[in-house]
């Protein structure tokens, strides 16, 4: 029982721990926030920073759930302490006929309304 008690106030510090981590996405990066989906690939950005990634190349499966840590120009990197990665955006949040779309490590995704 006592290891039971410790290993989940290990849980609740480390869950803190991340959320403290988090940075809100500042107003001049509004439009990356949503919902966003493409060819095998699912990007979910929270206002308050967290970045949710799914990705399926083939059968390699790669998936990311980490808070934002900064903005280096369009691209944005996710992580926590010295882990890290960068995801590359060659196209920015813009809409196209009506749509909001926006390209991520090459792939083109759309936003979920």
């Amino acid at each position: 029982m006592k290891m039971r008690l410790g290993l989940v106030v290990a849980a609740i510090l480390a869950v803190a721990a991340l959320a403290g981590c988090t940075k809100p996405i500042p107003p001049e990066r509004a439009a990356y926030v949503g919902e966003w989906r493409g060819k095998q690939m699912d990007l979910s950005i929270s206002k308050e920073g967290t970045v949710i990634y799914k990705r399926q190349e083939g059968s390699t499966r790669t998936s990311v759930n980490a808070p934002l840590k900064e903005f280096e120009g369009d691209n944005f990197v996710v992580g926590v302490g010295p882990m890290k990665t960068t995801f590359v955006v060659s196209a920015p949040p813009h809409q196209d006929a009506g749509k909001w779309m926006m390209t991520v490590d090459g792939v083109e995704l759309t936003r979920v309304e």
